[in-house]
């Protein structure tokens, strides 16, 4: 541990009008040298401009982090900043240490208290497990994750239904209701398709859980009439969808629904984010990108970010792309 706060010790005793303790006696109670006393005295000036420039850095973390209104860990801020224009390029140690001096406190992923769909109402119309945990072997719009999560407010519930790329992590669909009828659900493909059918392939699977939404043969059907191969999670394994697990915990963690009294309030705010999670809200493992930017990438092999950051062969493994 520094020794700073010791000779600040020593020093602001020194300056006490009762004080009758020397230099020497001040150093050997506090078990530091006399030489390293004054050296610490004689670098005042090199600290004062250390603090101001720890100040102004800290200042541009701060902006970081608020940005969009959503807070961000350190690697959340590092990208950020990088995607700025200028850009801004700051080592990650030297904005924790500024995180931790000035006390901002990195998010952190709570257990969801919210369990998930009441289980579903038994019946056979299970699909067999074709994903089997490989979320990124088959590259973007290949495997899309879906599933169905509770948000509560003003003593009441509205349920989000999502489709993920899990190559990409983009969030192609989603609708937001105030019932838990499967209409909503259904909504959630055709909108996918409407918005991302040319994009996808009789090879694209569809996987869900095993809730009573997905084994509807309202479901069922439609996924067969799109023409689209449908995988279920193995029952009560939540870890053969973890992408889209990790998905709604982020978002839970990040958004503030506890003002909202009326639905479309809620509405508005999943709307505001599900935005800047597509389009802002950069992930380390998608090449410092967003998911809408990291699938532009993918499909042009134009790096945004080229001549601004550098990757090691360990830390990032770009995928092979078709220019």
């Amino acid at each position: 541990m520094s020794t700073g706060w010791k000779f600040e010790v020593i020093h602001n005793t020194l300056q006490e009008d009762d004080n009758q303790l020397s230099v020497s006696m001040l150093c050997d109670i506090a078990g530091v040298s006399r030489s390293g006393y004054y050296r610490w005295v004689n670098a005042a000036d090199v600290r004062k401009e250390k603090e101001i420039k720890d100040r102004e850095d800290f200042e541009l973390i701060l902006k970081a982090y608020n940005q969009r209104g959503y807070s961000k860990g350190a690697r959340g801020i590092y990208m950020c900043m990088i995607h700025w224009n200028p850009p801004v390029i700051m080592n990650l140690k030297k904005i924790r240490r500024l995180m931790d001096k000035y006390g901002l406190v990195c998010p952190v992923r709570k257990a969801n208290p919210y369990r998930r769909m009441a289980k579903a109402i038994k019946t056979n119309n299970v699909a067999d497990n074709l994903l089997n945990r490989q979320f990124t072997a088959y590259g973007p719009r290949k495997v899309l994750l879906t599933d169905i999560t509770y948000i509560p407010y003003n003593g009441t519930f509205c349920y989000l239904s999502t489709i993920l790329d899990a190559y990409t992590k983009q969030i192609l669909s989603y609708v937001l209701s105030d019932s838990l009828e499967v209409d909503f659900v259904l909504e959630t493909v055709n909108k996918l398709v409407k918005d991302h059918g040319i994009e996808l392939s009789k090879e694209t699977l569809i996987h869900s859980d095993q809730g009573c939404h997905y084994t509807s043969t309202s479901f069922i059907q439609l996924v067969k009439d799109e023409q689209l191969r449908q995988s279920m999670s193995r029952k009560g394994n939540c870890w053969d969808n973890a992408p889209q697990e990790s998905f709604f915990g982020h978002m839970k963690d990040e958004i503030d629904v506890s003002e909202c009294t009326k639905f479309r309030e809620v509405k508005a705010i999943i709307d505001d984010w599900l935005n800047y999670y597509n389009t802002e809200r950069y992930q380390w493992q998608l090449a410092k990108l967003s998911p809408d930017e990291y699938y532009g990438y993918i499909t042009t092999g134009i790096y945004p970010l080229e001549g601004i950051v550098s990757f090691k062969s360990n830390e990032q493994t770009f995928p092979k792309t078709n220019k």
